[in-house]
């Protein structure tokens, strides 16, 4: 109760703030289930339900996860290397971005690349869906430190996803996840994050 007070008292948008209230009055144990924890960010990256709430897949929660991720590439950058094995200018850190078909996959993949371009980062954002394999092609393409895809996989329709990947191609081993996931549960104002429209 205390974390969906802090969103109601914080500076989100008035239609997040409804549909708190709305699910505060309607549907009691939804409502505990959407604030009651974060949505984790595990080896892979995010996935969960989209709604409100600090577990659920939202604008906030994505933009959350991708300030930790950018948070993460800069403090690495400079002793990483692109998938051919020449040292990524921290100048002209690349990030790939791509999303599937999926409701609201266009823009969580929006907003990650907003957040990153505030975060001084190249950004490629693809135009239209695109499977996970031109993704990774992409990542390697275009010499970049990381990718994300917006997908839920065979996850039932309610829910989206956030999967990363570095600049092999791949998916995030579990110490990266790890590193990944300490900077994402170190930012303490999830409506602070930089946003570049």
């Amino acid at each position: 109760r205390e974390v969906a007070q802090s969103w109601l008292d914080g500076d989100f948008d008035p239609e997040t703030k409804g549909k708190i209230i709305e699910l505060r009055n309607n549907d009691p144990a939804g409502f505990e289930d959407a604030f009651y924890r974060n949505l984790e960010f595990g080896t892979g990256g995010l996935r969960g339900i989209m709604g409100v709430g600090t577990n659920r897949m939202n604008k906030y929660t994505v933009g959350m996860a991708t300030q930790g991720l950018a948070n993460y590439i800069k403090a690495h950058a400079a002793e990483c290397t692109d998938a051919y094995g020449d040292p990524i200018n921290p100048e002209d850190v690349r990030v790939c971005i791509s999303y599937d078909s999926r409701n609201n996959s266009k823009l969580f993949a929006k907003i990650t690349a907003d957040v990153m371009s505030a975060n001084g980062m190249h950004v490629f954002l693809f135009d239209n869906i695109r499977p996970t394999p031109e993704l990774s092609y992409s990542i390697r393409e275009k010499r970049a430190i990381a990718g994300v895809m917006v997908t839920a996989s065979h996850n039932p329709k309610e829910y989206n996803g956030y999967k990363v990947y570095n600049d092999e191609g791949c998916q995030v081993l579990i110490d990266d996840a790890n590193k990944i996931i300490s900077y994402v549960n170190a930012i303490d104002d999830i409506t602070s994050i930089p946003v570049t429209d």
